[in-house]
């Protein structure tokens, strides 16, 4: 009986033993994070190159600022939704912040006038940050976990996520963006060509965020509308040089309303060098 108990027992370890090496082995199919000495991610070791959904689950548009106080939290967020494959994360840095006595060392005059945009096509009487502007559609506090993910959730299961899928390609000299059919909904979109810095760590010398030392991941340095989609399935081409100009960049389906104010998000993807 003894015996018998033993080899149950071994049995036992060995199949753990299996089970614990299986789970393991799946990790490696996940984003990974090099992490700093708070614990908190640097950096994703994805490939780029790997195979990724031409319909992502939506787009946040983070405005920030280095020198407003509330920001840092929405910043580090931010940088956990920049390492996921299924969002398009775009920051802005903009500039109302720098009478505090810090200017912002990745503000742009038209990352301020896309958000005062995005508040005229709201109805607000204000801009603020962290604000995130989610899919073009709705606005919620950027540093807000739950408000950001159930808003994406929300707008997915209400048809109001990216309904029209954008495929991008390459030749040696050339990008290639394929925007698909519009189905139901708005028909006619910009074609945005939105260019971003490579991830950057700052160290703040003044301000309210004096001391502090962040790294800031996508940020806007300038965008561009490459063309006009009506609707239906659509080839655009873009030159290698501009794209490897850039830290990197993502297109951006963007429906714009008579007045010329930002409207929904239909579809949107990076586009990853060589």
């Amino acid at each position: 009986m003894a015996f018998r108990r033993l080899l149950e027992l071994a049995m036992f370890a060995l199949a753990v033993s299996v089970f614990a090496g299986s789970a393991v082995a799946g990790q490696g199919d996940r984003p990974q994070f090099n992490r700093s000495q708070n614990n908190r991610p640097l950096f994703s070791t994805l490939p780029i190159d790997k195979p990724q959904t031409d319909k992502p689950l939506g787009v946040v548009e983070l405005f920030t600022s280095q020198g407003c106080n509330s920001c840092p939290p929405a910043d580090e967020f931010f940088a956990e939704l920049a390492a996921r494959e299924d969002i398009v994360a775009l920051a802005y840095h903009v500039e109302y912040w720098d009478y505090l006595g810090w200017q912002d060392t990745l503000s742009r005059k038209e990352n301020t006038e896309r958000q005062y945009d995005y508040m005229r096509a709201f109805g607000s009487r204000s801009v603020y940050t962290p604000q995130a502007v989610i899919n073009g559609r709705v606005h919620v506090n950027g540093a807000s976990r739950g408000e950001v993910n159930g808003s994406l959730t929300r707008l997915e299961k209400a048809g109001e996520g990216m309904r029209v899928s954008v495929k991008v390609s390459r030749t040696s000299d050339r990008v290639i963006i394929d925007t698909g059919d519009a189905g139901s909904g708005p028909s006619d979109a910009h074609v945005i060509i939105v260019y971003f810095e490579p991830p950057q760590t700052i160290k703040i010398g003044k301000g309210e965020n004096v001391g502090r030392k962040m790294t800031y991941w996508n940020s806007v340095a300038s965008i561009q509308t490459a063309g006009m989609w009506h609707g239906k399935a659509q080839r655009y081409e873009l030159p290698m040089t501009e794209i490897s100009k850039k830290g990197g960049s993502a297109v951006l389906l963007q429906s714009v309303g008579k007045d010329g104010l930002p409207g929904p998000i239909l579809g949107a993807a990076f586009i990853h060098k060589p």
